[in-house]
């Protein structure tokens, strides 16, 4: 070979090996093209590590689990899911005929592998309160259940905005604002701390002094940032740091009624309005449509998840008082909520009523997750 056809010959397979390396980005968007900072790389907002991928039966506490009752809850809620894959092994999963204990294990083993999800992360927990109510004010249950405002509009991009009477736009009022204005069409009215915790929890429902049961369901918000209150009252003195339980919240504001308690509840911009519906006595449905599964269904940040994924939880190290050490179960993301963000950030939802409020108040894990994803 004649010495330019060897060099010719060199430099087209230097073009191959560079070519081979730059394959496309596997997952999500290339990070944006900002001037790195002394030198070293911006990371992109969420870049995920290569898939960790174990079998099902590895997973810390599996040999615990209840396999038929886990197996159980996702075959009544895994139409929610999207993802092509995900759906042909729920439709397997639903066409099979009477299943014997055993079976879920068999199955989801068989199904599924798991694949890591980024490292530690946070765990709580929400309930669906019953809560009494009424149909006219009086000291006590002096906070009006508010319905969606007719001068409310959500804009293309998502942005929550007051329509004024000239056509004029301008973000939604805060909390304060909003409980500065008389109500005209009361839904009922509720102790202020028992509403204030309906609007965290996104639905509960309302018994009235006639016994009537009616259904408090999320129907908008004002499209504020949603800010937690129990930090602050630690920072504050006003509970102690291992104790910023829900239980712990709602009795503080409780005993402080008024302006005090007002003006932490205040530190909340973030105002939720509802519509009233029977009691059907049916489990609310989450963002995914699906009703709920008590402690089988989680919420989570759909900028990192899709509905009807199904999720493996391992949340230990409690920071709080009373709580029970560990949770590790197989659960199914079928909703969303304004404290949710980030990719190993899960709600766990615990079910409806007292018991299930005081387990979801304590719940603050150190929260490892995993991805159960179809082989």
């Amino acid at each position: 070979m004649s010495p330019p056809a060897r060099r010719l010959l060199i430099t087209a397979l230097a073009a191959l090996s560079l070519a081979a390396c730059a394959t496309p980005q596997e997952h999500g968007p290339a990070p944006p093209d900002f001037p790195p900072p002394s030198g070293r790389p911006i990371p992109p907002p969420y870049a995920p590590e290569p898939a960790r991928r174990s079998e099902v039966s590895a997973l810390p506490g599996w040999a615990l689990e209840d396999h038929d009752a886990a197996y159980a809850a996702w075959r009544s809620t895994c139409a929610a899911a999207r993802d092509p894959a995900m759906a042909e092994v729920c439709a397997r999963a639903r066409s099979a005929s009477a299943v014997r204990p055993g079976d879920g294990r068999t199955f989801l083993e068989r199904a599924f592998v798991a694949e890591r999800v980024g490292d530690g992360g946070v765990l709580t927990a929400y309930f669906a309160p019953v809560y009494p109510a009424r149909g006219h004010p009086d000291a006590e249950f002096s906070a009006a259940v508010r319905p969606r405002p007719a001068d409310l509009a959500v804009a293309a991009g998502g942005e929550v905005l007051r329509v004024k009477p000239d056509g004029a736009a301008e973000p939604y009022p805060d909390r304060a604002a909003i409980e500065a204005l008389p109500e005209a069409r009361p839904l009922a009215w509720m102790r202020p701390e028992e509403l204030f915790f309906l609007q965290v929890q996104g639905s509960g429902v309302l018994v009235f002094e006639d016994g009537r049961r009616l259904k408090a369901l999320y129907a908008a918000h004002n499209g504020r940032t949603f800010v937690g209150i129990a930090n602050p009252m630690r920072d504050r003195g006003l509970l102690a740091r291992d104790n910023t339980s829900g239980d712990a919240i709602r009795g503080w504001l409780a005993a402080h009624r008024g302006p005090e308690a007002d003006a932490i509840m205040r530190l909340n911009p973030r105002y939720a309005f509802f519509r009233l519906a029977p009691d059907d006595g049916k489990p609310p449905a989450g963002a995914a449509g699906v009703p709920l599964p008590a402690g089988r269904a989680v919420a989570v940040d759909p900028a990192f998840h899709a509905y009807g994924e199904l999720l493996w939880l391992d949340a230990e190290a409690p920071l709080l008082a009373g709580a029970y050490p560990t949770y590790r179960r197989l659960v199914t993301a079928l909703d969303t909520g304004g404290a949710i963000r980030g990719a190993v950030r899960a709600d766990l939802y615990l079910g409806q009523g007292e018991a299930a409020g005081a387990e979801a108040g304590r719940v603050r894990h150190t929260l490892t997750m995993w991805r159960l994803v179809p082989r």
